[in-house]
């Protein structure tokens, strides 16, 4: 008989199948504070589909973000599937964003002056990741992927969740790449690395970034990782003009989730409607 209840051995046994099917770091640490998230509130009861509904109206009381109560329930989504219950949490029903937030828009000009602003401070690695993240489009997990061999072939190859995809490098980025790994005494394998020869965390690069904020004169709220993929992807489709290319580049198996990453903000749109001729 199934208990329905969520425990560390079970916890356990499904972070190891997470591992076994290629999971990303970040993406099992996820899971894992979003399911003791559920299981703490739960406090030992037995799980039903009652228990979930009013946890999902728990975290909206909570002032949680739409979005953010999504993807939580899609975590536990997949522990329960995992553990062949035969219940789901019901998503809440978001209405698609016409506009971005400008507030949370890193702009072409911010980037540079992060970049600038780590390379000032004797930060080159630093500055470096923030410029192959933004000229190729990769994700953070992706970084470890950037190696001398790469670098010397001018493409990547990555392969993250039972997939494979190939990511091609600028010659001008292949070019600093090869005079870092150089400086560092770097022969072979990944570029990025720490003092014990070990690749960056996504943690440690995340808070590297934001440590530069101040300095750069950035809100806090603009610098993080992912941000600058969304910079490419921007960037990239304002030059091609062409999705389905684009959603190749960053991996996407649905042009839906390429089309997040173009919406414009408010202030293109106001702009846009201010030129059509539409009034007497």
């Amino acid at each position: 008989m199934k208990s329905y209840q969520i425990n560390e051995a079970n916890m356990k046994q499904f972070t190891q199948y997470l591992r076994g099917h290629g999971a990303s770091t970040g993406t099992i640490e996820k899971y894992q504070r979003d399911i003791r998230s559920f299981g703490e509130w739960m406090k030992g009861r037995k799980v039903s589909p009652e228990k979930v509904t009013q946890w999902k109206e728990f975290l909206l009381e909570q002032d949680y973000g739409h979005s953010t109560i999504n993807s939580m329930l899609a975590a536990v989504n997949a522990f329960f599937r995992w553990m062949e219950w035969e219940f789901r949490a019901k998503f809440l029903r978001i209405q698609r964003k016409i506009f971005r937030d400008p507030a949370r828009e890193l702009t072409k000009q911010e980037y540079f002056r992060l970049v600038e602003t780590a390379e000032k401070l004797g930060q080159e690695r630093l500055s470096l990741i923030m410029e192959t993240i933004c000229s190729t489009g990769i994700r953070v997990s992706e970084v470890p992927f950037i190696t001398v061999e790469a670098a010397k072939r001018g493409k990547a190859e990555i392969f993250l969740k039972g997939k494979i995809r190939t990511i091609f490098l600028p010659h001008k980025l292949c070019r600093k790449l090869l005079c870092y790994a150089k400086n560092q005494k770097t022969a072979s394998g990944g570029i990025f690395l720490t003092r014990n020869g070990k690749n960056l965390s996504r943690k440690q690069i995340w808070a590297e970034m934001k440590a530069l904020c101040q300095k750069a004169g950035v809100m806090h709220e603009k610098v993080f990782p992912h941000n600058l993929r969304h910079l490419f992807a921007r960037t990239f489709y304002k030059t091609s003009q062409d999705v389905v290319k684009l959603a190749d580049v960053l991996g996407h198996s649905s042009i839906e989730t390429t089309r997040i990453y173009l919406i414009s903000s408010g202030t293109e749109h106001i702009g846009l409607m201010e030129r059509l001729p539409l009034l007497l």
